[in-house]
């Protein structure tokens, strides 16, 4: 079980590095735009699409948002 619990622990480690460079990625792109060295393509674009394609999927949509979130916000 100790070997799970580390699993588990590096996993939640990675979610929140991804969710914190997603959050760098975002800023940075609303002050420089598109053009960012090491950013490839358009992140805020991208983000939008997702929301505006789960916002399109109705109650899907609206569970999958859930369950995204109960994931991130369980510490």
């Amino acid at each position: 079980m100790q070997y799970l619990d580390s699993i588990i622990t590096a996993v939640k480690k990675i979610t929140e590095l991804a969710v914190a460079l997603l959050a760098l990625a975002i800023i940075l792109g609303v002050i420089f735009g598109d053009k960012v060295a090491f950013l490839p393509g358009n992140v805020i674009g991208n983000v939008t699409s997702i929301i505006g394609t789960l916002g399109a999927s109705g109650l899907v949509g609206l569970v999958a948002v859930g369950v995204l979130y109960a994931i991130l916000a369980k510490k």
